[in-house]
């Protein structure tokens, strides 16, 4: 009769801790980001010149070690820190694949030329 009652209590015991287990795992995940993957939090754009659009995005990235939040083809993404720091950016890719990727003369960005002349200037902070 003890052995059943000490099986029910472990198993009670068992069942608690794994509901307290799901309970904290949802908890920390809720809000964050799979390692590797970022998302974009921020989005404002200036069209008060002519012929030239302003744009401004803030990223928020998870990455993994050694890894730096960056852009690849057009999109926010974690990238290699050794491009970052270098400011190799075209290495990452930041164009789509029809683009062309030029470094800026000051390596303070790039540019991506389209097929038909439009040019696409970027600018990191």
């Amino acid at each position: 009769m003890q052995l059943l009652r000490l099986a029910w209590a472990l198993a009670g015991a068992t069942v608690c801790c794994f509901v307290i287990f799901l309970i904290h795992s949802h908890v920390l995940k809720e809000g964050q980001l799979a390692a590797g993957t970022c998302e974009i939090v921020n989005l404002d754009r200036d069209i008060s010149q002519p012929r030239r659009t302003i744009a401004r995005q803030t990223a928020r990235c998870a990455c993994k070690k050694g890894q730096i939040a960056g852009t690849t083809r057009a999109r926010p993404a974690c990238v290699e820190a050794s491009i970052v720091r270098s400011q190799q950016w075209c290495d990452m890719m930041p164009c789509l694949e029809d683009e062309g990727c030029d470094l800026l003369v000051n390596q303070s960005g790039w540019t991506c030329t389209q097929p038909g002349g439009r040019v696409k200037t970027t600018t990191a902070l």
